[in-house]
């Protein structure tokens, strides 16, 4: 006897599938709307996280001033005024850095970065630095080694905060000199 098996809370009917069928069939219907809904708030919570992990990534995006008064420079350089105007396309990333060191003049220049960890290679204020930027979750790690009378590695981090009002780099500077540092920006 050909045919399908259908299933209702009571009893199990084998016979053909008709449209008019009373009995929901067995992969339908009442028996697996739980399922359904259960898969439906997956399909939901996986959007969910995608977009919050791609506002993470791409959040950096935009104009960027230094707050003198959050940051911490300890013993290495201080910036008296920053601002940092970023894009984020993709696998790659341009800073445009526009800062005045103290007791120097204000100067400009662009940072640009593949994030996939490749080396990049830079020239600020004629020296040159070389950089690798990855992705550590919602965190972004850029090592660069800047090349000048003495050489020196940086080691970044970059966050944005929840909120996407605050960009915090924490900075450990090896070399001739040691320090670490902490940039805090906020949003323009």
């Amino acid at each position: 006897m050909k045919g399908r098996f259908f299933m209702n809370s009571r009893k199990t009917v084998r016979g053909p599938r008709r449209r008019d069928h009373p009995v929901p069939p067995l992969y339908g219907g009442a028996v697996t709307r739980p399922f359904a809904l259960l898969r439906r708030c997956a399909v939901v919570l996986a959007v969910a996280c995608a977009l919050a992990w791609s506002q993470g990534r791409t959040g950096l995006n935009g104009v960027w001033k230094m707050d003198p008064g959050r940051s911490d420079f300890g013993p290495g350089p201080v910036s008296e005024s920053r601002l940092d105007r970023i894009t984020v396309d993709g696998a790659n990333m341009k800073d445009t850095i526009t800062q005045a060191l103290r007791g120097g003049r204000e100067t400009t220049y662009d940072m640009i970065y593949t994030l996939d960890g490749k080396e990049c290679v830079n020239h600020v204020n004629g020296r040159l630095v070389k950089s690798t930027a990855r992705w550590d979750g919602q965190e972004l790690v850029v090592d660069s080694r800047v090349f000048a009378i003495r050489e020196a590695d940086m080691n970044d981090h970059w966050s944005v905060s929840s909120d996407g009002t605050t960009l915090t780099i924490v900075r450990h500077i090896t070399g001739a000199r040691r320090a670490d540092q902490k940039i805090v920006f906020a949003r323009q």
